[in-house]
């Protein structure tokens, strides 16, 4: 066994044991961390299969930014996960067991594009390229419509979760922009006054007062 081989073999077992500990940690925070160092175990993987350009956009995109995000929304939200995590423990032996289902289906299926006959060669004009250039050059040439066609579906996903979030509820507080910039000067501040209750308060400090309040 040579010393990439072995780096593998380690890195594979600590991005399962990271995935494993995101589902079963009992504090959000650490779980958001394991997947932090799950994240960070793919991208060595991915620097041993020489795919340089996925390693670091993994690092950055999504320890950098998304990871970020997730354990800023975590911190600052601080809920009580023990009722969300109420009846883990009893239902993961089914959640396992379909897990197991899924991983199996999903091998069969990609399997077969592992079994290759004959390795491509890639092209002269590529090959004097750097890996990050050449990816470019295919991915905006071969693969332009399915590209496009991803960039489609995140564009409505993004609108979709816009137009979910600015609808109309019971609970939503929400302002309308124009409603605001017509807004005059007099609707700003409003003088309300409020009558003060003296003679409440006066029979309030005679009644506690020794004698009646009287000398």
């Amino acid at each position: 066994m040579d010393t990439t081989t072995a780096l593998f073999y380690v890195f594979s077992a600590v991005l399962l044991f990271a995935g494993f500990r995101v589902i079963t940690a009992r504090s959000t925070v650490h779980a958001a961390l394991y997947l932090v160092l799950a994240f960070f175990n793919a991208s060595c993987v991915w620097m041993l299969l020489r795919a340089e350009f996925l390693a670091i956009a993994l690092v950055l995109v999504y320890v950098g930014a998304v990871m970020v995000l997730f354990l800023f929304v975590v911190m600052m939200l601080d809920f009580n996960n023990e009722q969300v995590r109420d009846g883990f423990w009893k239902h993961f032996p089914l959640a396992a067991v379909i897990g197991v289902v899924i991983a199996l289906e999903m091998a069969v299926v990609l399997l077969g594009g592992f079994r290759l006959s004959e390795v491509q060669p890639m092209a002269p004009e590529l090959a004097q390229l750097g890996n990050t250039k050449a990816l470019g050059v295919v991915l905006y040439t071969q693969y332009l419509y399915p590209l496009e066609i991803a960039a489609v579906i995140l564009l409505v996903a993004i609108i979709a979760a816009i137009a979910l979030t600015m609808r109309r509820r019971k609970d939503s507080r929400w302002t309308d922009p124009a409603e605001q910039v017509r807004v005059t000067k007099a609707q700003r501040l409003r003088i309300v006054n409020v009558p003060v209750a003296r003679e409440a308060a006066a029979s309030t400090e005679q009644q506690a007062a020794p004698n009646g309040g009287q000398a």
